[in-house]
């Protein structure tokens, strides 16, 4: 959530958009092959699993499609209206990441049934797949956000603040440039720290997985594999490390006050760019929901 709070209203389909109504179109209509695409990046299905996971996630997106637009379309036009108010709270914005976060898990839910039956047919050169790829994108982040320099990590970590925050607002001018770049560098947040919990979360994944191989595609087999992604999804929330759990609630703050700070430093025209995105985000949900009718 790092960063994103201006915007975490948008859900992930805000991230998907990159600012164009044509862009939110088309990458949701052509979502499942995207996804399939993605996790076969990870994995390497074979023969027998692709079909199931293509079916599979063509229902996911079905399901989506049907219950959950909606409330994505309500949610645009509650935030096109709080957007407008010249003062938000931090107290608001932990609200609006809470709402955005509570929806993924919803999500995620769903898909829980899916991704235990295809846990149980993976074999153990897809699971060193997976983690080679959890490697490879470790490392990736480590050259993005873990540079030598501190002073150059900020720059670019401000440039991404400032493009995601002009998503919704427009251009932003070099007073509120510097605004950004004074609250990173007074952020308590530790790149270091975030990706030592991320590997350490990577590998109980895989640990988990490699404890369902051999495990026949029963109803007990299907529930040891529910049982120890949802325990997943649970430790992504919450860390069960003491000392994480504490520092992520300190950034937490920190980022609800530090986006509620850039919110308060738009100016009217910015808050009117702003909803008029929102409204065009709304209106772009409720094409895509009479599409699926």
């Amino acid at each position: 959530m790092s960063n994103r709070l201006i915007i975490a209203a948008a859900l992930w389909l805000t991230l998907l958009v990159g600012g164009c109504s044509v862009a939110l179109k088309l990458t949701y209509n052509q979502g499942p092959t995207l996804l399939y695409w993605w996790l076969d990046g990870y994995v390497d299905f074979n023969d027998e699993q692709a079909p199931r996971v293509k079916q599979q996630i063509e229902q996911w997106f079905r399901w989506n499609r049907r219950t959950q637009l909606p409330d994505y379309a309500d949610m645009f036009a509650r935030a096109g209206a709080q957007v407008l108010d010249p003062v938000i709270t931090p107290q608001q914005m932990c609200g609006w990441a809470r709402e955005a976060r509570n929806r993924l898990l919803v999500a995620y839910e769903e898909g829980i049934p899916a991704f235990a039956e295809l846990a149980l047919t993976l074999t153990p050169e897809q699971i060193a797949n997976i983690e080679k790829r959890f490697d490879k994108n470790d490392r990736k982040f480590r050259d993005e956000y873990l540079g030598p320099r501190r002073e150059d990590r900020l720059k670019a970590q401000a440039k991404r603040v400032v493009e995601r925050t002009e998503l919704v607002s427009g251009s932003m001018d070099g007073s509120q440039h510097e605004r950004i770049m004074q609250g990173l560098s007074a952020s308590p947040n530790d790149p270091e720290a975030w990706l030592a919990e991320r590997r350490l979360i990577q590998q109980e994944m895989l640990q988990g997985l490699r404890s369902l191989q051999g495990l026949p595609a029963d109803a007990q087999g299907l529930a040891r594999a529910k049982q120890l992604l949802r325990e997943f999804a649970q430790h992504v929330e919450q860390s069960p490390r003491e000392a994480y759990r504490q520092y992520h609630q300190r950034v937490w703050d920190y980022n609800c006050a530090f986006a509620a700070q850039i919110h308060n430093a738009t100016t009217p025209a910015q808050r009117k760019y702003a909803t008029g995105k929102f409204k065009r985000w709304e209106d772009d949900v409720r094409s895509l929901i009479a599409q699926g009718k």
